[in-house]
This record gives C-alpha cells, structure tokens and sequence, in this order.
C-alpha cells in the first residue's frame, strides 16, 4: 500500500517535463500559424479590415503567445528543479 501511495503522489522524474515542452511547441507552431494566416488574410481582404475582426484576431494572438510562453516557462523550472 505504501508503494502505491508513494508512486501515486512522490516526486515525478526529468522525463515528466517533457509535458510542458511538447505544449509550448504546440503553441509556438500555432503562434506561427495564425500570423502567417493573418497576413495571408490581410492581403487578400485589402481594404475591407473589420475592427472587431482584427481586435479579435489580437486577442487570439496574444492568448496563443501566452500559452507559449508560460509552457516554455514552466519546463524551464521543471527542468532546471530536477537536474
């Protein structure tokens, strides 16, 4: 009983990290797309920009940035915290 309680609730090892590092590349890569795909829709809709559309678009932006950047955040201190 002990051993279960122990494995269930002790310390996880390095590799746990690996988590928050496959996040952030998730996030970095959806970072990208949606300023690639921003752009893209920019250039084709010249002239017809929607304010709110835009607004919603830097919303999504800084959403999926910050996602990101506190994944990145985290596997930074779970990496160094174990080594």
């Amino acid at each position: 009983m002990s051993d279960l309680v122990s494995n269930l609730l002790g310390p996880l090892d390095k590799r746990a990290c690996l988590y928050f590092y496959i996040l952030s590349a998730i996030f970095l890569f959806l970072f990208v797309v949606l300023i690639l795909g921003g752009i893209i829709h920019l250039i084709r809709k010249r002239g017809q920009v929607n304010y709110l559309t835009v607004l919603q678009a830097v919303i999504l932006l800084f959403n999926s940035f910050l996602a990101y950047f506190i994944n990145r955040l985290f596997y930074s201190m779970c990496a160094r915290s174990l080594a």
